[in-house]
């Protein structure tokens, strides 16, 4: 028996109530890993969401009609967001940049991830904005950020990882998620715990684009470390449940995990 991973929803819902998810990225050769983060929000229960793509030609995803579209550096300053979400295939270009300062200024919760990760690593002013944030930020890096964030290397990394992810959070005054095999999560305060869901399956291209839209959906609707916790166990054990139904672990891909998740999410609530 699986303890349901977000509040019910009342017999009365209606989408307003699940949160309107804003997702940043997407630059030109990159878009996909915008419209994975999307469509994994989504799949995860948001109400509603929106993107923010850098390349602007890509107007709406024909494979999720749902998703709403709107000029980045509209939606990174929009007042009505419940949760915003930047980094995946965002890039590091100024306007990258402008858009990074923009979001740590946005008084939502603020999920960060890859490109979002690699320009705080790069700018001491977006380093010292980021810590200063009064709303929750959530960070989410791979050990080869995490490396940059911190300014060592990747072996020094994964020499400590409870340590590593520790210190981020101090730093940068944020919850973290330091993935890889048994994903690390720890607080500000101190706090920290080990992930045991997932395989080397997960592995692959878009997976952590996926992730990021699931802690999107789940931190509108839950406290900012049960949704930390939550997404990150549901994205090992969807690819769990795909190792389990025979699928090996090779050649899993992002798009098919987030049909995984959403049916161990519904498997949950019921």
């Amino acid at each position: 028996m699986f303890i349901p991973l977000l509040p019910p929803r009342p017999a009365d819902s209606h989408k307003g109530m699940f949160g309107h998810i804003g997702l940043i990225g997407g630059a030109p050769g990159t878009v996909g890993a915008l419209l994975l983060a999307g469509r994994a929000a989504l799949a995860s229960g948001a109400g509603m969401v929106t993107l923010g793509m850098v390349d602007e030609n890509v107007r709406v995803d024909f494979a999720a009609p749902e998703m709403m579209f709107s000029p980045s550096d509209s939606l990174v300053s929009d007042l009505g967001l419940s949760v915003l979400a930047i980094g995946p295939g965002l890039g590091q270009s100024r306007q990258a940049y402008d858009l990074m300062q923009a979001a740590l200024f946005h008084p939502a919760l603020l999920v960060i991830d890859a490109d979002g990760l690699n320009l705080i690593a790069r700018r001491n002013d977006l380093a010292y904005l980021c810590a200063r944030r009064a709303a929750h930020t959530l960070l989410t890096p791979h050990p080869g950020e995490a490396a940059r964030l911190l300014e060592v290397s990747n072996e020094d990394i994964q020499a400590n990882r409870e340590l590593a992810a520790r210190e981020l959070a101090k730093r940068f005054n944020a919850l973290v998620a330091l993935k890889g095999a048994g994903t690390v999560l720890a607080s500000p305060g101190g706090e920290v715990e080990i992930n045991k869901t997932g395989n080397p399956s997960l592995s692959a291209p878009g997976m952590g684009d996926v992730l990021t839209g699931i802690m999107a959906a789940f931190a509108a609707r839950a406290l900012p470390w049960e949704a930390l916790k939550q997404s990150v166990w549901l994205h090992g054990q969807a690819a769990d449940d795909a190792l389990g139904e025979g699928r090996g672990v090779e050649g899993l891909t992002a798009s098919e995990l987030i049909g995984y998740a959403r049916r161990r999410l519904n498997a949950c609530a019921s």
